[in-house]
């Protein structure tokens, strides 16, 4: 188990407490701050999906289909399945002459209820193209288009299009290829797993690339565009990753990840963020995150003011009353170890 890092007060009495870890990591691979046990390997679900950009950028898919920053940014999206992230996917995918059928992620309903609502209203059925990953997944099969390769597996470990991200991955985040751990994620691709110093270190590295190979360096100054740019396209409305890249303009990209994995990147100063939750509860990871930021001043007195429902969230009953709050209560602890791992 991690270090207590949050805190849930309902009355006077602490009555939850959530653990984790974290790693803050330069481009130049020092470990600059931690809690709990940063080198702990788990996999970035979500978090990775900026990284999993790469290949669409390399391979020009974002050239050949004139994409927009939008598209870019929806590509690395988890969405709630608005109009404005659905109806892009659907355009994506008839530019490159593909339908919905073509996505694996699997359907599931729109986490935006009102849209939800609406569909059971007019009865239409829920596609994969509500699945939050279906930009992601489009991004992956105009990748396998534009390479002349197979649509049908497109998801499968042994794909091309796999592989290269399993290479990507490995060099952004400077970690043995061999020794990633592979799962399956909850849209059916690949998961990663590998420790959070390096995952830290992949949003270090794409926030300052000047040490990955030009390709690269490219891809992701496009990818941190993209994100910075268009922010309601990688989550949505009300979403903390939208939330946190819209209050601060562009000075840092923020990525959620499934079972409260939360990564940053920031700009100016090339540091990367990861951030682990131990029970998955994501109600926790939000508030770490600003706190994170807050202790390392590298976000302004308005801009916590701005994020303040995320970074102390207040704790509703059913009746809509504030009964409690939910409080990050640590300290990082900084470290002058430097490391090439």
């Amino acid at each position: 188990m991690g270090e207590e890092l949050v805190n849930v007060i309902r009355g006077g009495l602490i009555e939850s407490v959530h653990s984790g870890h974290i790693a803050i990591v330069n481009s130049h691979g020092e470990l600059l701050y931690e809690m709990g046990n940063p080198y702990k390997k788990v996999y970035a679900r979500s978090s990775m999906k900026p990284i999993q950009a790469i290949p669409i950028v390399e391979q020009k898919v974002d050239e050949t289909y004139l994409f927009e920053d939008a598209d870019l940014s929806l590509c690395c999206a988890s969405h709630i399945g608005e109009p404005m992230h659905t109806e892009r996917v659907q355009n994506l995918l008839e530019t490159a002459l593909m339908g919905v059928s073509n996505l694996k992620c699997g359907a599931h309903p729109p986490r935006i209820e009102e849209e939800y609502k609406k569909l059971l209203q007019e009865g239409k059925p829920i596609t994969a193209i509500y699945n939050n990953c279906s930009g992601k997944h489009t991004g992956m099969l105009l990748t396998a288009k534009v390479m002349g390769e197979d649509l049908e597996n497109y998801f499968l470990l042994e794909h091309p299009v796999q592989q290269r991200i399993l290479d990507t991955i490995s060099e952004v985040c400077e970690y043995p290829r061999e020794q990633i751990e592979i799962g399956i994620d909850g849209c059916g691709v690949p998961v990663h797993g590998l420790p959070l110093y390096n995952i830290a270190l992949g949003y270090a590295r794409m926030s300052n690339p000047q040490n990955l190979s030009q390709s690269k360096q490219h891809a992701n100054q496009k990818i941190i565009q993209a994100m910075t740019s268009a922010p309601e396209m990688v989550g949505g409305t009300d979403t903390f990753c939208t939330s946190l890249m819209t209050v601060t303009k562009g000075k840092l990209f923020g990525k959620a990840g499934a079972e409260a994995v939360y990564c940053i990147g920031h700009i100016e100063t090339g540091i990367g963020i990861a951030i682990k939750i131990d029970d998955g509860n994501s109600r926790a990871v939000y508030p770490v995150a600003v706190e994170v930021l807050k202790q390392l001043n590298l976000i302004t007195k308005e801009e916590i003011e701005s994020l303040k429902l995320f970074h102390e969230t207040p704790l509703k009953n059913v009746r809509k009353q504030v009964v409690g709050t939910v409080i990050p209560k640590f300290m990082l602890h900084r470290t002058d170890d430097i490391t090439s791992k």
